[in-house]
């Protein structure tokens, strides 16, 4: 019993097949090229997101550090602070940053409460002699603190606005503290 001719070509053709080569570095290159993408383009992202956080948390802190020099403050003055931060972001885009500047006076019992606040689209975000949350270590009984409140949101830019539901948007926010510079606060006369 002999197999039929076509039958036996058929098998040469698939010994000889599976026995060559040729080709195999192109398909496994086929195969890894996606990996390899994705692997650039994901570092490529967190980069720029690494960059965006530490420009938010310079820019963050040059406000804050900015408040404290001075022995007072108005809304006209705190008014130009969102200038000062959107340009450690240059060339980034800083469209949807939003700004809060907080005075804080601490007490002789170390209880922390809002003396002024200021946020970016001129309102008062915290009612004056409300009690407010501060780091333990900087709750120094009869000091006063700036706080600076930094909001920017991150787009992402190439394969990775895909990824997350229905939001290719990252909002990186900031918080920092500092002392008065001079005296013993820094006052906001119409905040």
């Amino acid at each position: 019993m002999s197999l039929p001719r076509t039958v036996r070509r058929l098998r040469a053709v698939i010994r000889r097949f599976a026995g060559d080569r040729q080709g195999v570095g192109a398909i496994e290159f086929a195969i890894v090229f996606p990996i390899l993408v994705m692997l650039y383009v994901g570092a490529f992202e967190i980069t720029v997101g690494l960059s965006v956080s530490s420009r938010a948390t310079r820019s963050a802190a040059a406000v804050a550090d900015l408040v404290t020099q001075q022995q007072s403050v108005t809304k006209s003055w705190l008014s130009d602070t969102p200038y000062i931060a959107a340009a450690m972001f240059t060339p980034m885009n800083t469209n949807g940053m939003t700004m809060k500047v907080t005075g804080i006076t601490i007490d002789a019992a170390a209880n922390p409460t809002v003396k002024w606040s200021w946020a970016q689209d001129n309102t008062r975000p915290y009612a004056a002699n409300a009690a407010v949350t501060v780091p333990t270590d900087l709750k120094k009984a009869s000091t006063f603190l700036v706080r600076t409140e930094l909001t920017v949101p991150y787009q992402l830019f190439l394969f990775a606005p895909y990824l997350l539901p229905n939001n290719s948007t990252i909002t990186i926010s900031r918080t920092y503290y500092y002392r008065q510079r001079q005296g013993d606060s820094v006052t906001c006369s119409d905040c």
